[in-house]
């Protein structure tokens, strides 16, 4: 089976993250604040797809954050996000984010080959296993608080998809969370899309090292950085896989740097604090993600790019920063940003050159 178009070339990759989701990446109360609409998402997926922009990665939410704002309560559901966005593009790789206890893998399967034969397998799956606890209750679902079960339960969710995509005919399934009678797929994908998924724990990144193409992690320090992504890149080689580092970065990108720092600090004034500290607390209560020892740097940078890397400067300090995330072996990285469809014609235009220029794009 042929490589995905993801994983056939080195350039570094670039993404958006979020635009389903009211807010997007920022914790703000501002009133020009991302406005998650139908007709927003598919204005910024038109221009990505003609930039030359990689992929679209949701975030699934049902229920927000709380705050002035209630942080992520408004969000388009990621399957028919994708599904229409993937209809409306032509070149860009559209990702549906599934949780693995809130659906089943046989609908799964037969949704990501759905989408696959209307795109031109354009589309890519990013697996969440579970963190976020008042989301569970919410649904009526109980999150494992142990990461050896909620894993095992991923990994036999994922093993129930791939066997279904990679498997002619019937097949029985008798295993410790699925029992299956004589499932099939049919259509199945005829190239197998890429997997994503973000995991701090031991766990997870061993899951991730066993399932994903790419691993999302925090770039919150690149000296630390570099020591983690060359540790998560050594667990791939450890199950003869190839497993590339992605991050997710925040952009504020304008002419002079006083400029993009008056911006930055006008978003920070304009926090959303009680969607922040709910945030946060979820955050270290459930997941791993994020080192507990940066607190302060980590509740700021929630704000501005919900945990993200700052890219805050001129186009030119904003390439150097995307630089450096790829001398720091990262194999690509989200973006966000306040206001997407309004700031990233500016980014394209002024950014992406540079990128070019340097050899990375």
């Amino acid at each position: 089976m042929a490589l995905h178009s993801m994983l056939s070339h080195d350039r570094f990759l670039l993404g958006t993250f979020a635009s389903n989701c009211g807010g997007g990446m920022t914790v703000s109360t501002l009133p020009e604040r991302w406005q998650a609409t139908w007709e927003n998402n598919l204005k910024l997926g038109r221009l990505l797809d003609d930039a030359g922009i990689d992929f679209m990665l949701p975030i699934a939410r049902w229920i927000g954050y709380g705050g002035e704002t209630d942080f992520h309560g408004y969000v388009l559901e990621t399957v028919t996000w994708a599904t229409a966005l993937l209809a409306n593009t032509k070149h860009i790789n559209v990702f549906a984010t599934v949780h693995t206890v809130a659906n089943h893998p046989v609908v799964i399967a037969k949704q990501i080959a759905t989408m696959a034969q209307i795109s031109g397998n354009r589309v890519g799956l990013n697996i969440v296993a579970g963190w976020n606890k008042p989301e569970y209750d919410a649904l009526g679902l109980t999150l494992p608080e142990d990461h050896e079960t909620r894993y095992g339960y991923a990994q036999e969710w994922f093993d129930v998809v791939r066997k279904l995509w990679q498997t002619q005919g019937r097949f029985d399934w008798d295993g410790t969370y699925f029992k299956l009678k004589g499932v099939h797929a049919d259509p199945r994908p005829d190239i197998l899309p890429p997997i994503f998924n973000a995991a701090g724990s031991g766990q997870g990144r061993a899951f991730a090292s066993r399932n994903a193409n790419f691993l999302f992690t925090p770039a919150i320090d690149l000296e630390r950085s570099r020591t983690e992504v060359a540790e998560l890149k050594a667990l791939g080689q450890a199950e003869g896989r190839k497993v590339d580092v992605m991050t997710f970065s925040h952009v504020v990108c304008r002419p002079t740097e006083a400029e993009a720092k008056a911006e930055w600090e006008r978003v920070l004034q304009n926090a959303d604090t009680g969607a922040v500290d709910n945030l946060v607390n979820l955050q270290f209560a459930h997941a791993h993600s994020f080192p507990h020892d940066l607190l302060a740097l980590i509740k700021e940078r929630m704000t501005a790019g919900h945990g993200g890397f700052p890219l805050v400067g001129t186009p030119e300090q904003v390439a150097d920063g995307i630089c450096a995330l790829h001398e720091t072996g990262f194999r690509g990285t989200t973006l966000s940003f306040l206001d997407y469809a309004k700031e990233f014609p500016y980014f394209r235009d002024t950014v992406l050159p540079l990128l070019s220029a340097r050899g990375i794009r």
